[in-house]
């Protein structure tokens, strides 16, 4: 059995944890999980202070510890560079890392108003103005990346790290019935039918209806 852990939160709210898991999940590394309580502050802070740099995720490797989603992402390519969670040109590898980096720090209203719930659904939600600018600024990203190298995942034929980062943002377009155009549709029918993204919904639709104290902050 692996000695490595992937410690985790929330499937249905965790989207950092999303991220970490779907970049372990591609690099192939074997994995154990662990699930941190919904009463331990750390699943709490990341959850609901919106923090890409709380222990949640975190991996444990071949004793080294590793948190925050962009640090383990930036580490399993180092130890599975064949897995392709960068991309092998210099200049698409920077720009995964910027549009990365983008959402690792930006998009703050989005993540506010519209908290990732996988399994709830609000039809014509209604967006506030800000929201409204960082759905604008992630779908123009997507288009010049799907554009650019060809798709159908953002950086070419494979799911990369650029894909993991926005993946909890599919499933919040999804939860709170945003409007696309067909490229951003397409974009958001071939994430969900990635196996490891119905793995991680069908976890999520496991886990208990309410979770009290997220339900009443969002």
């Amino acid at each position: 059995m692996s000695s490595t852990v992937l410690t985790l939160s929330s499937r249905n709210y965790g989207a950092w944890a999303l991220r970490g898991w779907l970049m372990a999940k591609w690099a192939k590394l074997p994995f154990k999980e662990h699930i941190v309580s919904p009463d331990d502050p750390a699943m709490r802070a990341e959850i609901m202070l919106l923090s890409s740099s709380m222990r949640v995720p975190a991996l444990q490797h071949q004793g080294i510890h590793v948190w925050d989603t962009l640090a383990i992402g930036e580490y399993l390519n180092e130890i599975k560079p064949k897995a392709g969670l960068l991309p092998a040109d210099l200049a698409a590898r920077a720009h995964c890392r910027a549009i990365c980096g983008e959402m690792h720090s930006g998009f703050s209203a989005l993540r506010s108003s519209l908290p990732m719930n996988i399994k709830a659904h609000f039809p014509k939600f209604k967006i506030w103005s800000r929201a409204q600018a960082d759905i604008d600024r992630i779908t123009d990203i997507w288009r010049e990346c799907l554009a650019t190298y060809g798709g159908p995942y953002l950086f070419g034929k494979q799911p990369c790290m650029a894909d993991a980062m926005y993946a909890p943002v599919v499933t919040r377009f999804l939860t709170y019935d945003v409007k696309l155009d067909a490229v951003c549709k397409g974009y958001v029918k071939t994430m969900m039918a990635l196996p490891s993204m119905q793995e991680w919904v069908a976890g999520a639709a496991l886990e208990p209806d309410e979770i009290e104290m997220l339900e009443a902050e969002f």
